[in-house]
């Protein structure tokens, strides 16, 4: 039988940082088991082309929510890699670590030992982050980390419009979002290196299955294989042939915030009324699986340019083979970045105490699927709440590992989250209002001047919004005693021996921003806690909270 000491479901964020640490001293062996293919291409590789492989069923798993009772009963699309990076190789690489309270809010909330305090010294072992001479907080930052972090070079301005424009608006400015000051607008950071995308599988899996003791192997994993309450191993299929490999010492779930709960439920761990309703023996009665679905929604906030400056000119067929040209080519050009090179994070209300809305400036009006809302030339904001208060969940389809889970997010489900978008949308105009913008401004494309009630907002949200691809939640950290929680502070599951649950589903709450560095900072950290290693010691510097937030809502 196929054995080794730790298995690892999944490629990914954590799962590729878990692969490379856990198996850095050569004392143990790891297998990666991963059910997609190649990262190699230009369709990953590429940075511009970021909206082709998130929409491609060779690296997508393709799935797609319920109807969404509140949104008009629309199915939104939930890309999930499905490739060796995982989400890491098909998002939009936007590298936001969150707001230190995020992780405060963790500890407090049961994940012991994950306050920021706790997670600042294991971002900074993971990056090598280069400013590019724009300024920043290097006392905050790491310097020789696996995972590459640089910032756009901002030549259209654009992007200084949208920044100018905040100050305008009277909001901070910040230059950097990752370091002591979130809050303000100011550049925008990435994974991208040398103008190509850093995913994990560059970063980390890459330079671990160099290693002897590191073996990839790919198939589906149908289950993990559970003996008088311990994982053993995981069933797999491969190649049309179910076969069991052996875990030695751990088998580690780092299959996404979609897949890991499914397997758990498929293992007979969850609610124990839903599993047996699908003939599935309950060996662990843990009802949060699955639950605590969360998710960051976003509106494309799109202005018509008067001025021809924006990436339209290049979104042809000519255009784009030019810039594909000159990247193949050199690496450099339009085809080096991800287009999102200006920020902003701000606070909805008087009495916030650290952002909860967050800004990705485009300098084009343009859709993740690579659709224009209009021809001719535009820019867009996509903003939306960070903290909202709906949640949803995760269920099986049936006891059949091949079907897609049942995904409903249940957004806009609580009166907060209404009244927060309105908020959202208002700030947005107000800004996009400023003199910085009144060289470039045109008409509003969308909303449009003509949507202002609440009515009216409320109306365009539940036909446009859509899903910023960053699901969490749903293997939630927290106290033993807890039956919403699902594993304990270091990643155990509760209730079984030998398995533990390491990527975003994990998370107790949504963290302020996009999620693909807090997924690797957990795959960092606990792997050290798997090793037996003393954590990395807390450094307790503190983030920078406005002071005037109790009587402005600047």
């Amino acid at each position: 039988m196929n054995e080794a000491d730790y298995i690892i479901v999944g490629s990914g964020s954590a799962g590729a940082a878990l692969a490379y640490r856990l198996s850095e001293d050569g004392k143990h062996s790891v297998l990666i088991i991963e059910y997609g293919g190649t990262d190699a291409g230009p369709f990953i590789q590429m940075p511009a082309a970021l909206s082709y492989p998130m929409n491609m069923s060779r690296y997508d798993w393709g799935f797609v929510s319920e109807p969404e009772p509140h949104l008009n009963g629309r199915r939104l699309v939930v890309p999930r890699g499905k490739v060796l990076g995982g989400s890491s190789s098909i998002n939009g690489m936007v590298y936001v670590r969150g707001h230190a309270r995020d992780y405060d809010h963790w500890a407090e909330v049961g994940a012991r030992g994950w306050a920021y305090a706790d997670v600042l010294p294991y971002f900074k072992r993971m990056e090598n982050w280069h400013d590019g001479g724009h300024g920043g907080d290097p006392d905050w930052r790491g310097k020789s980390g696996p995972i590459h972090v640089s910032r756009g070079p901002r030549q259209n301005p654009l992007y200084h419009a949208f920044v100018q424009a905040g100050a305008q608006a009277g909001y901070e400015l910040t230059e950097d979002y990752n370091g002591q000051k979130q809050e303000g607008f100011g550049p925008m950071e990435a994974t991208i290196y040398k103008g190509r995308r850093w995913s994990v599988a560059n970063a980390y899996l890459r330079p671990a299955l160099k290693r002897s003791n590191v073996r990839l192997m790919r198939g589906l994993a149908q289950r993990v294989v559970l003996q008088d309450g311990k994982a053993i191993g995981v069933e797999i299929n491969s190649g049309g042939r179910t076969e069991i490999v052996g875990a030695r010492r751990e088998v580690i779930l780092a299959a996404s915030s979609i897949n890991s709960p499914k397997l758990l439920m498929l293992s007979g761990i969850g609610p124990a009324a839903h599993l047996r309703q699908h003939g599935i023996q309950v060996v662990a009665d843990r009802p949060g699986v699955g639950g605590n679905l969360q998710d960051h929604l976003e509106v494309y906030f799109q202005q018509a340019s008067l001025q021809p400056i924006t990436l339209y000119k290049h979104w042809n067929l000519f255009g784009k083979g030019l810039s594909g040209l000159q990247w193949m080519l050199t690496g450099t050009g339009l085809g080096a970045s991800n287009h999102f090179e200006s920020a902003g994070f701000i606070r909805s209300q008087a009495g916030v105490d650290y952002p909860d809305i967050q800004f990705h400036f485009l300098p084009m009006a343009v859709r993740y699927d690579g659709k224009a809302a209009a021809e001719g030339h535009g820019y867009q904001a996509h903003v939306g709440p960070m903290r909202a208060e709906s949640r949803g969940r995760i269920s099986l389809r049936s006891a059949d590992p091949s079907d897609p889970p049942e995904i409903c997010f249940n957004y806009m489900s609580e009166e907060q989250d209404w009244i927060d978008f309105r908020t959202c949308i208002r700030k947005t105009r107000e800004i996009f209002a400023q003199p910085a913008f009144d060289p470039f401004r045109g008409k509003e494309i969308q909303p449009g001047e003509d949507v202002q009630s609440d009515g009216q907002i409320d109306d365009f949200l539940r036909q446009h919004a859509e899903s910023a691809y960053h699901p969490c939640g749903t293997c939630s950290m927290g106290r033993a005693d807890d039956p919403k929680a699902v594993v304990d502070h270091i990643g155990r599951v509760i209730g079984v021996d030998a398995l533990r649950v390491v990527d975003s589903s994990i998370f107790p709450r949504i963290t302020n921003g996009n999620l693909n560095a807090p997924s690797i900072m957990v795959g960092e950290k606990i792997a050290d806690h798997i090793l037996g290693k003393p954590p990395l010691p807390p450094e307790n510097a503190e983030p920078w909270i406005n002071p005037r937030w109790e009587s402005s809502d600047r």
